[in-house]
């Protein structure tokens, strides 16, 4: 390779943590450039995980930065550990499409071509959600035990495994880590991972193009099937009968079943018996949010990922400041890390108070938790009680509330809001809004109760 094509890549890479980044990863110094060839900059990931992620969520940025330090027009090729591009090979020709391995992969030590991206492919894994970059804590310990037990041993320890918990606390992180941990030991298993909604727009979509077999196929001949926030399958009779019928294919062939969702199977509104019968028939564990000192280590582990100072002061004020969910965290490392370098200033607590925004009076937000607070303590009920599923006066009301305030003063969407009350979807909290307003306009007495605990929340976190 040409020592301008390296000085391209170089180029890249500093312009990449200057102008985006977000994106950046402490593994890009691993990326090696191969050369440039017709107009062309090839990269070679060191496996095909990585691989796949810088295709399909780097692929602009990578782009513009080769092109910004090139001063030409470059486009970006991606290339797994053992891959060949065509374009590289002097005087060779580039050999028949390779067959590909049944996730997907092309054989190893082959000339190979851009494979055409599948319709309906896998969910991205990122590299970052593995089990070495998981931090263990009091609540998720269980979750993180078994999940280790899956990977190494899968369908013959736990099957199916199911994880639950609020919003942003780790859940997806042990899916994608369970994938990360499988595809090391077996590349050729054949690994499905999506979303709930992924597999109800499959569903529907395949039922109007008559494509049922595919979509059967799909889901039904794998070794792992791995679902994010199965829970949005509520309410949605058609779509929990197939699911039922697929779940039942892969359990009776002794394939893994690995789901995630915002509620325990149990407390999954409108969910059919039957399926919460299989969901328990495995192992449930539930992750909690992280106490204080498991937040400082994810903010540090965050900032090591994307090779970023992080003194412990400042992981010490974020994660004070921030005790809502892992990606709120997240989302503060981020912007700290972009006003640190468009403001060319080192991280320190002060540089991290002017990016969160130090509390004063008259600004920010309480947290869903502190709301929660107020309320259970003002109406004498428990937490367990709001995320139950009972529908006595005496919760509802409370519950209500809480999802009228959450809404009102914090900026969590309606789906987050109901993660925080038993996994309940969008409909309900939209429902106890419209309940709240209208019983505020009809009962002067209940609409000062309310007032009263708006402004107890916000005086719990200084900004009455």
């Amino acid at each position: 390779m040409h020592d301008s094509d390296r000085k391209v890549w170089e180029g890249m890479l500093a312009h990449l943590r200057k102008h985006h980044a977000p994106i950046c990863r402490q593994w890009f110094e691993e990326i090696e450039p191969m050369g440039i060839v017709s107009g062309s900059l090839h990269l070679r990931a060191h496996s095909a995980l990585h691989r796949d992620y810088l295709r399909r969520q780097c692929a602009d940025a990578f782009r513009e930065a080769a092109c910004a330090v090139s001063e030409r027009l470059l486009t970006v090729q991606f290339h797994g550990p053992d891959e060949v591009p065509p374009a590289l090979t002097k005087g060779a020709k580039p050999s028949a499409q390779p067959q590909p391995t049944p996730n997907g992969t092309p054989a190893h030590g082959n000339v190979i071509r851009e494979l055409k991206p599948n319709r309906y492919e896998s969910l991205v894994i990122n590299p970052d959600y593995s089990f070495e970059n998981f931090v263990v804590g009091p609540g998720n310990r269980l979750a993180h035990a078994a999940a280790l037990a899956v990977a190494q041993n899968p369908d013959r320890v736990y099957n199916p495994f199911f994880i639950h918990g609020g919003v942003g606390v780790g859940k997806t992180h042990l899916l994608q880590a369970v994938c990360l941990r499988l595809y090391e030991a077996n590349p050729a298993a054949v690994l499905y991972y999506t979303s709930c909604e992924g597999f109800m727009t499959q569903f529907f979509e395949s039922v109007t193009s008559g494509e049922m077999s595919e979509f059967r196929h799909r889901f039904r001949d794998v070794d792992v099937l791995v679902i994010d926030d199965i829970h949005f399958l509520a309410k949605r009779e058609v779509t929990q009968e197939e699911f039922f019928h697929t779940f039942n294919s892969l359990f009776q062939s002794s394939k893994q079943i690995i789901l995630s969702s915002d509620a325990a199977p149990d407390e999954i509104p409108a969910l059919e018996e039957r399926l919460v019968s299989r969901f328990k028939s495995g192992l449930v564990a539930k992750v909690d949010s992280p106490t204080f000192e498991t937040r400082v280590e994810i903010v540090k582990t965050k900032a090591r990922l994307r090779a970023m100072p992080m003194p412990d002061d400042v992981a010490c004020y974020i994660a004070s400041r921030i005790d809502t969910n892992i990606r709120e965290l997240e989302g503060a490392i981020v912007k700290l890390q972009v006003q640190a370098s468009v403001e060319n200033r080192p991280i320190d607590v002060a540089l991290a108070k002017e990016s969160l925004g130090e509390p004063f009076p008259g600004s920010g937000e309480p947290t869903i938790q502190v709301i929660i607070g107020m309320v259970t303590d003002f109406y004498g009920i428990r937490l367990t009680d709001l995320q139950s599923k009972h529908r006595q006066r005496s919760i509802t009301i409370p519950r209500q509330v809480c999802m009228f305030l959450a809404r009102r003063l914090t900026r969590h969407s309606l789906e987050e809001i109901g993660g925080y009350f038993g996994g309940r979807d969008h409909t309900t909290v939209m429902h106890a809004v419209r309940i709240v307003e209208t019983r505020r306009n009809e009962d002067p007495e209940f609409d000062a109760v309310v007032r009263t605990l708006e402004d107890r929340s916000r005086a719990a976190r200084g900004l009455s």
